[in-house]
């Protein structure tokens, strides 16, 4: 019902200026013209049924009210309304008709019309136009607030279309899309990664509208979520195809899998797939991963490879797992890493609880086709699995946490103890190509020392005192304020 009062408002709002624009011309003429959708260029054309303010002409040829004084068999005039905006508009193709105002369980109506009344009062209170809003992008935002909350409420589920804005932020800030570029989600989602990349662009001083994005997305409700969020965005230039990605690439174009600058994607984790069933089998030029055991992740990280230009770059969330999984998996782990100097950049672990409907942790692989001669031969280890913010449900990604990760990726010569490390093919090759983290940059803190002479006779080691004195000369405190010699090895609290 949102999205169906935006575009009659915005509809009613260009009506307006080109009324304004032939009004030297006679009635009828200015009629015509009003009511011919070439005339709207750009803007979606709103038919009568589906304008907010409009009395219509139903199929009995009678006077129907418009929709915001429909009083009887609301659900079914605002099914009859997307099914006709979206009729008149290739960009909502598949988007609007199946949603359904008139859903019943077990005979009763999920939503009373006495509740839909009450909503159209409810939104006939404001006119959802951007010269309204406090900000442009304000009635996208709340449209993200309301996917956010359903993703909150649906648990597991709700990671299957949504992924948390701040990880979304980290994969864009990786990546920096730039104006003129085209980015493409192959498992996409809500849109919020697309709709994060025009952001970033806008940020940047560029103009978000000169940028191409597209994506693929296997669930049809999903899809129309995406395509209703980036309109609401005021995205217009969009290509969002149904269809399952492994299966049935749909970024085609000429004959050939279509490339582009920017890759980004949070694919599902740990499903099956059968070779026999995927088109365009070249993808996959590293090797074929295991079709049982639900190990297809590598499988997208190769897509998503397949469908990067020879200068681009791409950002995946994925499962630990193929990090250090053998046979198969192996197998294209080295070869991703050993061919052409390797198309893995760098490989981010991050912290647990991110991600809806499961507390394990996971891990980025940065991607590009065409490394600095530098970095050929080499691969970025961060390991972020401890720098978070803590929250009731979820943990979350702080901004500083996002933007200590964006530098070292940018700057990877420059290690972190710790945190980071560039490591040479060589080493790789010494571990058989296994990528646990850990493995290379360890941030496990050190253990206490233990005097157990303390422990059994009291007191407090001097050596624990000793390390701390850069800590405690920062406060200017002088440790015999607090404690006194004992003996050689220990200290005693003064009383």
């Amino acid at each position: 019902m949102l999205f169906l009062k935006r575009m009659s408002d915005v509809f009613d709002e260009k009506r307006e200026e080109l009324r304004i624009k032939y009004g030297k011309l006679d009635e009828e003429e200015i009629a015509e013209l009003l009511e011919d959708r070439t005339s709207y260029g750009a803007t979606f054309y709103v038919p009568q049924r589906a304008r907010w303010h409009d009395e219509f002409t139903g199929e009995n040829g009678n006077k129907q009210p418009a929709l915001k004084n429909t009083q009887t068999n609301i659900g079914e005039t605002l099914n009859k309304a997307l099914a006709a905006l979206e009729e008149e508009n290739d960009q909502l193709l598949g988007v609007l008709k199946h949603i359904n105002f008139k859903a019943e369980i077990n005979g009763k109506p999920k939503i009373k019309d006495s509740d839909l009344k009450n909503l159209l009062d409810h939104y006939g209170t404001v006119v959802l136009v951007n010269d309204n809003f406090e900000f442009p992008d304000l009635l996208g935002a709340a449209y993200e607030y309301l996917i956010k909350y359903f993703a909150d409420s649906a648990g597991k589920k709700g990671g299957q279309f949504y992924t948390p804005g701040q990880v979304v932020r980290l994969l864009v800030q990786l990546l920096k899309p730039q104006e003129g570029q085209s980015v493409y989600d192959p498992t996409v989602g809500s849109g919020g990664m697309l709709i994060q990349s025009s952001q970033y662009v806008e940020e940047q001083g560029g103009d978000p509208e000169n940028l191409m994005l597209e994506g693929q997305e296997n669930d049809g409700a999903v899809v129309s979520i995406s395509k209703m969020n980036l309109i609401l965005h005021n995205l217009t230039k969009i290509k969002i195809e149904y269809g399952d990605t492994l299966a049935e690439p749909l970024n085609v174009e000429g004959g050939r899998l279509k490339q582009f600058d920017r890759v980004i994607a949070n694919p599902p984790f740990s499903q099956n797939y059968e070779a026999s069933k995927c088109e365009r089998l070249d993808r996959f030029t590293y090797g074929f991963a295991p079709e049982t055991g639900k190990k297809a992740d590598l499988m997208f990280v190769q897509h998503m490879l397949a469908s990067l230009k020879t200068s681009g770059r791409g950002a995946v969330v994925m499962p630990h797992g193929v990090l250090f999984r053998g046979g198969k998996e192996k197998e294209i782990r080295q070869k991703m890493l050993s061919e052409n100097g390797g198309v893995i950049e760098a490989i981010i672990g991050l912290p647990q609880k991110l991600f809806y409907g499961t507390g394990i942790p996971a891990s980025i692989l940065v991607l590009n086709k065409n490394k600095p001669d530098h970095l050929r031969g080499k691969l970025l280890f961060v390991n972020a699995d401890a720098e978070f913010g803590e929250g009731k449900n979820q943990n979350y990604l702080r901004p500083e946490d996002i933007d200590k990760i964006e530098y070292v990726v940018t700057h990877p010569e420059e290690g972190i103890p710790g945190y980071s490390r560039l490591v040479d093919l060589e080493e790789l090759r010494k571990n058989d190509f296994n990528l646990n983290i850990r493995r290379y940059v360890d941030n496990t803190p050190p253990s206490e020392p233990e005097d157990v002479r303390a422990h059994l006779l009291g007191g407090v080691p001097k050596v624990e005192v000793a390390a701390k004195a850069e800590q405690l000369g920062k406060f200017d405190f002088d440790p015999t304020h607090l404690v006194k010699e004992r003996d050689a090895g220990l200290l005693s609290f003064l009383r």
